[in-house]
């Protein structure tokens, strides 16, 4: 094989946002040595962190490859992949990519920003994945874009920050872990522990509260980081961006190496009009939760990693049994690092924690299918839910927090205080972590996991993950939460009359979204999708379907009509009390002697 020029990357990248009222990338891929076999090019199925096989090839709009200036044969071996003839030199593909995909996971681009993550963008140069990757990030032609800058965590070969022009990665696995957003943002950088950290925000959002969302920012993180390092107190990383699309209504955030993509509302966003003692709103607390989320990934799950995702195979589904850790303790630790960075009180703590316990304890699924089966198939059922999804799966976002709040509850509770869930973390990273990077280094198993628990926990703590981890055991939080003198209660509106089931709006219409087993709507036979047109002759609309009901008590008979498809049916139907949790937390009175070791404001 002839040598590359060394004056030359081995694999270098153009991209330019083409047309954006078409919504079209130009890629230009060079590779100086291709194999002498003829080089093959494929482009990944899926992105890490979101488990689903997307096949993102299918935006390929054309494709054509060169050598010398001829064309090169390219030959498509499979729906994401493709095989150059044998050529003597330099070997250059040129695609075009269809970016209209307003998330995080793939690619968005047209006339107010361009967005893309290099999964969707960037074939991969099997035989090369080792080797430096260049990519030169061009500005588009359209005079829209003239001001435009580029915000990316990828390290600058000859741009300058926030510039146009050529960036570089270590190997494929460092390139495609860097989203890169082009656009006028708002921008604002803040340092914590040392390591500066940017905020940039895309979309229009009159009156941003840069300054608090800084100041709140800065603080999750350095908690974060000395959370991991309580003694350095150093970042896994030289520099982290957060890339935030603001819109009229969205949620969503996807993990990288040192940055985060994220969606989200507008209004969710702090405002400069507001009051400057202003409690932190919902919506807002929302917002610096997914942040406070997303950031922990930096150490679990990007360099904390399943050892089946050691390395990523990006072309077909990677099942862990172990997703229930890596996403359910990091939607633990994502509300308990806003109470340790000083952003929320016990209060709103406990708000969040017994919100998501209700989550749980409303789907009879849970008692169906483990965490650890719900990771292993979350290609399949979670990110592929339908209207029965209540009924057949629980989440191992929220079972999963609840099983790290369990854990710590458990281990604070055996050693008196001395250990929490937090030293178990801090084993994880220190022997799984730590040196996870440059090199890619090595996963944990679920034997490993359990081992270590018992390890640092002092405990033997099978029974507890063959009753709430591969069984479908509800967490007995009630008795563990009790013994840090914390009330559980659980006041069902057992008097309201219900049909069990998730409504939404169709139109005016009130259209059933799911219909929970073993409620009245189930009973009587009415099922998800039904529009409901009548109960006792009344019209039933989207938004009095309870006032309705409220004219009743439970136990009542009443008659349904509904549309299934465009066939009006009839039901009869027997209204139940109201089955939806309504679980509340709460400190024990004062002066009331907690059981078990001191409590903690929270669990610290």
């Amino acid at each position: 094989m002839k040598k590359p020029n060394s004056s030359k990357p081995a694999v270098a990248y153009t991209i330019v946002p083409k047309d954006l009222a078409g919504h079209i990338f130009l890629v230009t891929l060079t590779v100086e040595a291709p194999a002498a076999e003829g080089q093959q090019f494929i482009l990944p199925a899926w992105i890490p962190g979101s488990y689903m096989i997307r096949e993102f090839a299918r935006n390929i709009v054309r494709i054509r490859a060169e050598s010398r200036g001829q064309p090169v044969a390219l030959t498509k071996l499979d729906k994401h992949s493709w095989r150059a003839a044998p050529v003597k030199g330099a070997l250059t593909l040129e695609y075009e990519v269809y970016a209209w995909d307003l998330s995080v996971r793939a690619a968005h681009l047209d006339q107010t920003h361009a967005f893309f993550n290099g999964t969707s963008v960037f074939l991969r140069v099997p035989g090369q994945e080792h080797a430096p990757h260049q990519v030169d990030i061009q500005r588009p032609a359209d005079a829209a874009a003239r001001t435009w800058r580029v915000a990316t965590a990828l390290p600058e070969l000859k741009a300058k920050r926030y510039g146009f022009g050529t960036y570089i990665a270590a190997n494929y696995d460092e390139l495609i872990d860097h989203p890169v957003e082009l656009g006028d943002f708002a921008l604002a950088t803040f340092k914590a522990h040392g390591i500066a950290h940017d905020i940039v925000i895309s979309g229009r959002v009159p009156n941003l509260d840069m300054a608090r969302l800084c100041a709140d920012l800065k603080a999750i993180c350095e908690t974060q980081i000395a959370f991991f390092e309580p003694r350095g107190k150093r970042a896994p990383m030289q520099r982290y961006v957060f890339l935030t699309l603001a819109v009229g209504d969205g949620y969503g955030g996807l993990e990288h190496r040192a940055s985060t993509a994220l969606i989200c509302a507008r209004a969710d966003l702090p405002s400069s009009a507001a009051p400057k003692k202003a409690e932190v709103s919902d919506g807002y607390l929302q917002f610096l939760g997914l942040c406070s989320h997303e950031y922990f990934h930096t150490w679990n799950v990007k360099r904390i990693k399943p050892a089946a995702f050691a390395p990523y195979d990006l072309q077909v589904e990677s099942h862990s049994p172990l997703l229930w850790l890596f996403e359910g303790f990091t939607s633990y630790y994502d509300d308990l690092m806003l109470v340790r960075a000083g952003i929320i009180g016990e209060p709103a703590y406990f708000k969040l924690l017994a919100k998501t316990i209700v989550g749980v304890l409303r789907g009879s699924g849970r008692s169906k299918q483990s965490v650890a089966e719900s990771s292993f198939d979350a290609w399949t059922k979670y990110y592929r839910q339908d209207e029965n999804a209540p009924n057949a799966i629980v989440s191992y976002y929220t079972k999963g927090s609840l099983v790290a709040l369990a854990l710590d509850l458990s281990i604070r509770a055996k050693s008196a205080g001395k250990k929490s869930l937090d030293d178990v973390m801090l084993a994880l990273w220190q022997r799984y972590g730590r040196d996870f990077y440059p090199t890619v280094g090595r996963g944990v198993t679920p034997a490993e996991v359990e081992a270590l628990f018992d390890e640092i926990s002092g405990m033997r703590l099978k029974p507890f993950f063959d009753k709430y981890v591969r069984g479908t055991d509800d967490l007995p939080l009630a008795k563990l939460l009790a013994q840090f003198g914390v009330k559980y209660s659980d006041e069902r509106k057992s008097t309201k009359p219900s049909l069990d089931v998730n409504a939404g709006r169709d139109g005016n219409d009130c259209k059933l979204s799911s219909v929970h087993e073993g409620g009245a709507a189930h009973q009587a036979g009415l099922s998800a999708g039904d529009l409901l047109v009548a109960i006792d002759g009344l019209r039933v609309t989207a938004t009095n379907l309870d006032t309705l009901l409220s004219r009743y008590g439970v136990g009542s008979e009443v008659e349904v009509h509904a549309f299934r498809r465009d066939e009006l049916m009839s039901f009869r139907l027997r209204l139940q009390g109201d089955r939806v949790p309504n679980v509340a937390l709460a400190l024990a009175p004062a002066g009331k002697k907690a059981a078990g070791p001191s409590r903690p404001s929270a669990p610290r």
